[in-house]
């Protein structure tokens, strides 16, 4: 009964309001690029279209189909994306990675509203879905730039 009683505490109030209000949930006409990512233990999927003006995420639009913990963190990532650099991306998916894995800090400003997230860390399936939204849009971000340089 006790894993249960954790599990329920895991989707806290909080998880579940971020989960309600996920941000730029609009599909971008024209993005530089899309990628969709999928997490092959639950199914989960983020699917994320970005534009890039200066080095800078100009403009952003998700699809999001997780879980309420994938939800949470693409509320959070979709909230304070906009205007973001590559190595903030890159910056923000490895600290919520070692938060998850090795209970390290919480990623840094903008994103340190994934440290909601942290409960999380006990349930190594649950991580796959928390990383989608960061790491669709790494990848979207590189493949971006790719295209750029082409």
């Amino acid at each position: 009964m006790s894993g249960e009683t954790d599990l329920i505490k895991l989707y806290s109030g909080q998880i579940l309001q971020l989960a309600a209000a996920i941000p730029h949930t609009d599909r971008l006409n024209n993005p530089a690029a899309t990628v969709k990512k999928r997490s092959p233990l639950c199914g989960s999927t983020v699917t994320v279209d970005l534009k890039i003006v200066d080095g800078r995420i100009s403009d952003f639009g998700q699809d999001v189909k997780a879980c309420a913990l994938g939800q949470a963190a693409a509320s959070v990532v979709g909230a304070n994306v906009v205007g973001r650099t590559r190595e903030d991306i890159e910056a923000a998916r490895a600290a919520l990675k070692a938060m998850l894995k090795e209970d390290g800090p919480t990623p840094p400003a903008p994103f340190e509203g994934l440290e909601v997230l942290r409960p999380a860390r006990d349930y190594k399936n649950r991580h796959a879905s928390i990383m989608l939204a960061l790491d669709a849009t790494a990848e979207a971000f590189e493949a971006a730039e790719q295209a750029n340089c082409a």
